[in-house]
Formats: structure tokens, sequence, C-alpha cells
């Protein structure tokens, strides 16, 4: 249970700072931030592994959260230019 808690928490916070890095004004909402920095976590942990894989006793790779913060920069530029 505090594992889903903390991906709310760390998802909402990887969401706000792609949101202040990306140009513009976005008015989203807390659950759609949230679902922003989630979803760029899972993209940026795909990118990440496809030039470096993690040792196998490491616990998280070693630039998760700039990649989750690009993974969420690339869903963003999606959300708004294709949905909205």
């Amino acid at each position: 249970m505090l594992h889903i808690l903390w991906s709310i928490i760390l998802g909402f916070i990887v969401g706000y700072l792609a949101r202040a890095v990306m140009p513009g004004a976005q008015h989203l909402g807390f659950l759609i931030t949230t679902a922003l920095g989630i979803g760029g976590s899972f993209v940026g942990g795909l990118i990440g592994s496809l030039f470096s894989k993690p040792s196998a006793d490491a616990k998280f790779h070693p630039a998760g959260l700039l990649m989750s913060i690009l993974g969420a920069v690339i869903l963003l530029y999606g959300y708004t230019h294709f949905v909205r």
C-alpha cells in the first residue's frame, strides 16, 4: 500500500517538474499531472533500459528521475499537441 502512495507522490512531482520544463501554460489538474508523471516514469524507464541495463541487484536505475522527467515531457508534448 505504501508503494502505491509513493508512486502517486513521486508521479505528481515528476509531472509538475515536466510542466515546469515545458514552455507555455498547461491547464492540467492534479489527476492528469499525476498520471503524466507516472506514465513518464514508465516511458523514461523504457528509454533508459534501451541504452543501459541496471545491474541485477540495483534497486533503481541511476538516471531514474531525469529519465522520468524526460518521459513525462514527451507525454506532455503529445498530450498538448494531439489530445487538445
